[in-house]
């Protein structure tokens, strides 16, 4: 009898997965989230849509010919807003061709992966990290090499990457702001690191790639600046999603830009390569709605400053109840020490009182928990005392 079986891949990334869906399965189906739960697990909304995407989406829709929703890879208006509002922001000479507007920032990631990955070549990413490196890495052939950043500070670890750097080595990845730590990498780290690529490179007789994820760009707190891979490195290819600063994760919109330094015979074969991953991918471009309305989403962001004192508050309220937190300097994360050694125990715990945190193991930060702050400031006031109460029952 013939035996049916599954793609080892998917296999090996639903093993990176299993924490989760061992919580999920075990907590969250168990008890499920009462009316007054406080959400802090995946970064999903828990207000209303900002105003402005939602009449941006309403205009758009509304056809204004027979061909409004037939088939087109990238509106050449919303190509050339992103190239313009990066042009503005990085003072760099970006170009609408080399933009591709993607399926959110999955949809980036997957094309960027596809256009540049032999079979069996290596990616290696940052861990802590997001929870989809190796699996999209997977997806399109590759092999993925985890590289831990520096424990404590969460610095690239430049002597770690230089170690795993070989002959198939095609792409690094770098995350910054870093999801979940929350930290800016500096100049000086991505300015090391691309000259550690580019001597890799020549070394080995092929361009290393840099793949920055880059979603949380316009997400950085007290003053400080996101400093993009690309103005480092010229083989970087920039990953980004709208549905960050949008808090609208389930609308997928966003874009893969080549950098401008790149060699233009090198960014020439690429914008092909992308579009043509991006059809291979299950034509995986934004729809023509969130197309159309991309140049007024571009302005919009939700209120960082009010994101900032919500952090500040759950800082204070967690180092006050006795827990070591860091200060992040951007994305909407914390990611505290959990007081017992089982962080899925732990965030059971928590569940029991209606506060619902991830646990670290699942982002690769055994011993942690992740608070998103994408919650509601009440939210944060009625689960303070229970952040409290859990700490005092693990320590009596």
């Amino acid at each position: 009898m013939a035996i049916a079986t599954v793609s080892s891949r998917m296999l090996a990334t639903a093993e990176e997965r299993r924490t989760l869906r061992q919580f999920v399965q075990r907590v969250v189906s168990e008890r499920g989230f009462g009316p007054d739960a406080c959400d802090f697990t995946f970064g999903n909304p828990q207000e209303p849509p900002l105003r402005g995407l939602v009449e941006a989406l309403i205009r758009h829709a509304e056809p204004r010919g027979v061909h409004w929703f037939a088939y087109i890879t990238h509106n050449p208006v919303a190509r050339e807003a992103v190239a313009r509002s990066l042009r503005q922001a990085r003072g760099r000479p970006y170009q609408a061709a080399d933009i591709a507007i993607t399926a959110g920032g999955f949809g980036a990631l997957a094309a960027a992966l596809l256009a540049v990955l032999e079979p069996g070549d290596e990616v290696l990413y940052p861990r802590p990290g997001w929870f989809l490196y190796g699996g999209l890495t997977r997806a399109a052939g590759g092999t993925p090499v985890p590289v831990d950043l520096v424990p404590g500070s969460f610095d690239l670890d430049l002597g770690a990457i230089a170690a795993a750097i070989g002959p198939r080595t095609r792409v690094v990845v770098v995350n910054t702001p870093h999801n979940p730590t929350g930290r800016i990498f500096p100049r000086a780290q991505l300015d090391a690191l691309a000259g550690l690529l580019a001597e890799a490179s020549e070394r080995h007789g092929k361009v290393i790639y840099l793949l920055a994820d880059e979603p949380y760009a316009r997400i950085v707190f007290d003053g400080h600046v996101h400093i993009s891979p690309a103005e480092s490195y010229p083989h970087t290819l920039v990953a980004y999603s709208y549905g960050k600063v949008l808090l609208a994760p389930g609308e997928r919109l966003g874009w893969l830009a080549l950098c401008p330094d790149m060699p233009e015979a090198d960014r020439v074969a690429l914008r092909d390569a992308v579009e043509l991953a991006q059809m291979s991918h299950g034509w995986a471009f934004a729809g023509q709605t969130l197309q159309r309305a991309l140049p007024e989403l571009e302005g919009l962001c939700i209120d960082v400053t009010a994101l900032q004192r919500r952090r500040d508050r759950m800082v204070e309220g967690l180092r006050a109840a006795g827990y070591e937190v860091a200060v992040p300097e951007g994305t909407f994360y914390l990611v505290p020490h959990a007081p017992e050694a089982d962080d899925v125990a732990f965030a059971a715990r928590l569940a029991a009182g209606d506060v619902w945190v991830l646990p670290g193991s699942v982002a690769e930060m055994p011993g942690r928990f992740r608070i998103s702050l994408t919650a509601t400031d009440a939210m944060v006031e009625r689960a303070l005392p229970v952040f409290a109460r859990v700490m005092r029952a693990v320590r009596g």
